[in-house]
């Protein structure tokens, strides 16, 4: 099953028609609707076989189509997904649309994989971060650190919740993640002690992709370094395990000052 999210554009320049493919339900609303009211045309798909479908056409005998394939101009594509995935969901893409294909991670994903796309997008993502990765721009590094200046949360996301529900259940979403990083730090604290790099690295996904869908940048940025933990040469897990951890209490103490400032309770 796919959904293809349409908006009525007015100018007279024509924007790439994207495929968006994501196995996260909440991810691919959010991306597929902040594209979309920016002005693009998006259809997506919740996995690389469903992709592989759209793509191609369907027959009935005799010679009778069921539908024409998708032609689209961009495809964007989540780096982790179960199934078909990574190089070889690209390769096969590549074998049925000659549309640019970018990868979208929320850390730095593997050489090979940067090496097989056309380009990466760091997740969560504005509309104006893929309108320069498709003008020829480089994707932002991602920080080792904590920066005061990053916005604590994504406004375009922020927008589209006030869209959707009232500001008492924006507030209990943004409540619950402060609350949520809360209980992780204190998991994280008690994994780093123990030195499980497997355990740290979970947590760090869940925190990646919750914080990510909620647009709470500074946290799922925070996630995603620790998702990563261990892994990359060089890293010393004694060194960084403390800093990680004081960036992750001090991004959730921001979100609450917003919290409380924007939408006091």
């Amino acid at each position: 099953m796919h959904t293809r999210y349409m908006f009525e554009r007015t100018s007279h320049d024509a924007l790439p028609l994207v495929l968006l493919i994501d196995d996260d339900l909440v991810s691919r609303e959010v991306t597929a609707t902040v594209l979309t009211m920016n002005g693009y045309t998006v259809h997506t798909a919740e996995d690389g076989a469903v992709a592989l479908v759209m793509l191609t056409a369907v027959e009935e005998r005799p010679k009778v189509i069921r539908h024409e394939p998708l032609r689209p101009d961009v495809i964007l594509m989540d780096s982790q997904m179960p199934g078909l995935s990574g190089t070889q969901l690209i390769g096969e893409l590549r074998a049925r649309s000659s549309a640019r294909v970018y990868v979208v991670s929320g850390s730095n994903p593997p050489p090979e994989l940067k090496a097989a796309a056309d380009g990466f997008l760091l997740k969560p993502f504005s509309a104006g971060a893929f309108r320069r990765l498709l003008e020829g721009g480089m994707p932002e590094p991602v920080a080792t650190s904590l920066d005061p200046n990053e916005p604590v949360v994504s406004l375009e996301i922020l927008a589209q919740f006030r869209t959707l529900m009232s500001e008492v259940a924006v507030r209990q979403v943004y409540q619950a993640v402060v609350t949520d990083l809360g209980r992780r730090a204190e998991a994280l604290d008690a994994a780093m002690a123990r030195g499980d790099g497997a355990e740290v690295r979970r947590i760090g996904h869940a925190i990646k992709g919750g914080c990510g869908m909620a647009g709470a940048l500074q946290a799922a940025r925070l996630g995603a370094l620790l998702e990563s933990w261990g892994k990359q040469p060089g890293d010393n897990q004694l060194d960084n395990s403390a800093a990680l951890l004081s960036d992750l209490r001090a991004a959730a103490r921001q979100l609450q000052n917003m919290l409380d400032a924007e939408m006091p309770a």
